[in-house]
């Protein structure tokens, strides 16, 4: 579900950074927290509070979503009136995305989600435990949701996967209610770092900024670290990835944090230069001569072996991937439920998916060869 969820989503483009706020002369000068990676947010903190920036980037605009983070026991800025209040820490809160789960984990409080989209598909030991025991709900996403159901839960707030604006119309009755809907729009997000560093919202949501950043600034290292193998490797194999979908092939679009791990992990990859964040919507004519003769597969999505991927179409035995057997998905981590943990955990270790690449691309490249989110089809 998140899969096709992730397809319909990359189609938006990038926008503008932080817009500038005019302030009140008589309110103190905040301190801009730094954000290396991200583009879609910002924290600026004040005494007693925060204000987060939720960034609308849809077709380069650059309106601004507000939240104000107010320490529990502080009472709310009186010339922000009219904005939205969150009580930091925030002891509960119902996610839309798995994206969020891996964030929660990653933050450590994975425990205090109270509600999910869909409880189908989770791989949080964590948050199937809490849903075993009754204390995690379903309430549906997107036109689904059960607003009765999340507004009885009495969350301290919701965190969607939405532009800002379609945030603030979709969730409106939520919002009625008093509960804050934050969008969190990470997949808008040009790199793999950028996509993780939204954690760092997690870590001022739940006042763990300290744990939250210097756990990220480590994964930070550790990509690093394997982009600098993995960009400079040669030769640079030829990639194609994902595969038509109701008769539209998707391929991520050369801005897009896809994209950029290919770059990172030594591929030749025939739209990097393309624009856009998302992905580009192409016919099988248009992809067929590029992957007719293109070293590797990646990304097939819901198939598991060779026979599989040949039982979609039967042209897909004339590509030379194919008939090598290069031919690689992200579906080594599959749950009893059918969760994929690449879409989950995955988000928040691009590392381990960068050196899933690297391995794949430049067998002998790293010190041992062994996949964790990818396996080969066969």
């Amino acid at each position: 579900m998140f899969r096709f969820l992730f397809i319909l989503v990359l189609l938006f483009p990038a926008g503008c950074r932080q817009p500038s706020t005019a302030k009140p002369a008589d309110r103190p000068v905040g301190v801009v927290d730094t954000i290396h990676y991200a583009h879609g947010f910002f924290i600026v903190r004040y005494p007693g509070y925060r204000d987060v920036g939720i960034i609308d980037r849809r077709a380069g605009r650059a309106d601004t979503l507000h939240f104000l983070l107010v320490e529990q026991g502080v009472a709310p800025p009186a010339d922000r009136s009219g904005l939205p209040v969150i009580v930091t820490p925030v002891k509960s809160m119902v996610v839309l995305s798995s994206m969020h789960v891996a964030m929660a984990e990653f933050a450590g409080v994975a425990d205090r989600i109270t509600g999910l989209g869909s409880i189908q598909y989770v791989y949080s030991p964590i948050v199937r435990a809490g849903i075993r025991a009754g204390k995690v709900k379903q309430v549906g996403i997107d036109a689904g949701i059960n607003n009765e159901a999340v507004i009885s839960l009495h969350p301290d707030l919701v965190l969607t996967m939405s532009n800002p604006q379609a945030g603030a119309g979709a969730y409106k009755t939520l919002a009625d209610a008093g509960i804050p809907v934050i969008p969190d729009a990470d997949w808008l997000e040009t790199s793999p770092l950028g996509r993780a560093e939204w954690v760092r919202l997690w870590g001022a949501l739940v006042d763990k900024d300290a744990m939250v950043n210097k756990k990220f600034d480590s994964l930070v290292q550790s990509y690093q670290r394997l982009a600098a193998i993995g960009s400079q490797a040669s030769p640079k194999p030829t990639v194609i990835t994902d595969m038509p979908f109701k008769g539209t092939w998707y391929v991520p679009a050369g801005e897009s944090f896809m994209a950029q791990f290919l770059r990172d992990a030594g591929a030749d990859y025939h739209w990097s230069d393309t624009k856009g964040t998302g992905s580009l919507p192409l016919s099988f004519e248009a992809v067929a001569p590029i992957a007719l003769k293109a070293d590797f597969w990646l990304n097939q999505g819901l198939v598991d072996s060779r026979a599989d991927v040949g039982a979609k179409d039967s042209r897909f035995a004339s590509f030379k991937s194919f008939q090598t057997g290069n031919l690689y998905n992200y579906n080594r981590r599959i749950n009893d439920l059918g969760s994929n943990d690449y879409w989950e955990s995955g988000s928040m270790h691009p590392d381990l998916i960068l050196a899933d690449l690297i391995r794949i691309l430049h067998p002998g490249l790293l010190p041992q060869d062994s996949l964790y989110y990818y396996k080969q089809l066969k």
